[in-house]
């Protein structure tokens, strides 16, 4: 099989100097997603607060969109980056490139909160469609078909992103949030996929005698679940159909979540913060299921995945790879553990609260909000410096 990342134990070094930011794609893709985490919560304020002089997209679409084309996608880019340098063995955008493509990401960050709404669209979609052409040349290089779907996913991301600006636009007649849907259902498949690569290997390796378990039937129909429920949903099938798809995913994944033995982890946070994060990904399915059904508000299942699930996994994925590919030890420290608690909270916060107590919505939304940017915030501050300079053992990357 081939590795996700190869993470090595460094060795003692001395302190290094220099300038790094452009090495590697989880360098700059990483600091900026933290940053723009830590942030969103000023941003959404000026806006209610009527700063911004008629933003392109304003309120709950702004805020769906930037967290999920903005942040989760720069994290995914920054990611596939860093480890289809290690599947292929061919370089993947560094340099210039690497910082040209940080530049158009972080236009599309200020273009939707100007009243420039072509622009905007224009700009958002190249970023998907320019990370899926750099990611592209290294795999056709390497002849590395085993992840071309990743690039396929990419042009996914930037078709849903050209559905919502289009249909904004009014030269589509969609539903509003379709594109928004198509979007969460590509990052769900791809947390699933990498999910399911990366966990079970990180928890045999990092916890003696773990045990954590594959099963090929099992993956098959977890993965497979997924992709019926994004069909269904560019479909728009009934709401009967999405509930006994989403159920159907939602046994799956749990089944798949159970093989790994989650539960023996509990002493190496580096490990159990991926199997917390994970966990969130049966819980939305369910949720999901529930919500055509009138059980729940359907932005419940939308939060338990991107605040639970994507948010969980995420900053898990940064510490350790921020770590393995900058030299240092693959331990997470007392300021790690602090992030996954802030961001972990977050989601029972603003999923569990609303639902057992409606009334107490407003208070869930503002102080989930708090803990997330908190979490992200305070990675950003402690990595910056490790994502800016040369690795500690100074080896290239």
């Amino acid at each position: 099989m081939t590795p996700v990342l190869t993470l090595h134990e460094p060795a003692p070094a001395e302190p290094p100097r220099g300038f790094a930011l452009w090495a590697l794609g989880f360098r700059p893709f990483y600091l900026l997603a933290s940053s723009f985490a830590a942030l969103s919560i000023a941003l959404w304020a000026a806006q209610f607060a009527g700063w911004l002089a008629r933003p392109y997209l304003a309120g709950p679409l702004w805020h769906a969109h930037e967290m999920l084309f903005g942040f989760t996608l720069a994290v995914i880019v920054g990611f596939l980056f860093t480890a289809g340098r290690n599947w292929t063995g061919h370089p993947t955008p560094t340099g210039a490139p690497l910082a040209a493509l940080a530049a158009l990401w972080l236009a599309g960050r200020v273009l939707v909160l100007t009243p420039f709404a072509w622009a905007a669209a224009l700009v958002t979609t190249a970023f998907p469609l320019a990370a899926a052409i750099a990611l592209a040349i290294p795999f056709w290089r390497a002849r590395n078909r085993r992840n071309y779907f990743f690039v396929g996913l990419l042009l996914l991301m930037a078709a849903a992103e050209a559905a919502l600006h289009l249909t904004q636009l009014k030269l589509l007649t969609l539903p509003d949030w379709i594109g928004v849907q198509l979007g969460l259902d590509v990052v769900l498949f791809i947390l699933a996929v990498m999910g399911g690569r990366v966990i079970p290997m990180f928890t045999n390796n990092g916890v003696p005698l773990a045990g954590a378990l594959r099963d090929a039937r099992v993956e098959k129909a977890a993965l497979g679940s997924l992709l019926a429920l994004l069909a269904a949903d560019l479909l728009r099938a009934p709401g009967a159909v999405l509930a006994l798809v989403a159920l159907v995913a939602a046994v799956a994944h749990g089944w798949r979540f159970a093989l790994w033995k989650p539960w023996r982890t509990l002493r190496t946070p580096l490990v159990w913060v991926l199997h917390v994060a994970y966990a969130w990904v049966p819980l939305h399915l369910g949720l999901r299921a529930a919500g055509p059904l009138g059980w729940v508000a359907p932005s419940l299942a939308v939060h338990a995945l991107t605040v639970g699930a994507a948010g969980g996994l995420i900053i898990g994925m940064m510490t350790r790879t921020a770590r393995g590919h900058t030299g240092r030890p693959l331990r997470a420290d007392h300021v790690d553990i602090a992030c996954y608690a802030l961001v972990l909270l977050a989601a029972p916060v603003r999923v569990l609260v609303p639902m057992l107590s409606p009334a107490a919505t407003l208070h869930a939304v503002l102080g989930s909000a708090a803990l997330w940017s908190a979490g992200f915030a305070l990675y950003a501050l402690r990595y910056a410096p490790t994502l800016i300079r040369p690795r500690a053992d100074g080896q290239p990357g």
